[in-house]
């Protein structure tokens, strides 16, 4: 898989492996967090570890990486890390609320998480 405009890039385990927003990642965190892209964007202006989990298993599945969930949760994370790389994944949405007059729900989902 090549790299493209908003991947990030992140070491698990030791091993780096790349996350990528795809349209499955995008419904497999909805599925996962439940609710519409509002209540979506509500809960994640204070993100639970496990909702950070979900997201950054969602993104690495859209990077290629075969790590399931189960393994991904017993594995070696940097919270820090993770909350960087997965706001860094959502940049490709577009700019940041704090740049723009107007947001659209996808820059305010990648403000969001951006303070994970």
């Amino acid at each position: 898989m090549t790299h493209r405009s908003g991947d990030a890039d992140i070491t698990i385990n030791g091993e780096p492996m790349k996350l990528r927003l795809t349209l499955g990642a995008l419904a497999d965190i909805e599925a996962a967090l439940g609710g519409d892209f509002d209540a979506l964007q509500a809960r994640l202006k204070n993100p639970r570890v496990t909702d950070v989990i979900l997201i950054l298993h969602a993104l690495l599945m859209g990077g290629g990486a075969g790590l399931s969930l189960k393994l991904l949760k017993e594995s070696d994370v940097d919270l820090a890390e993770a909350a960087r790389a997965i706001a860094k994944a959502f940049e490709v949405l577009g700019p940041n609320p704090s740049e723009t007059e107007a947001p659209g729900k996808q820059q305010a989902l990648s403000a969001s998480l951006a303070g994970a």
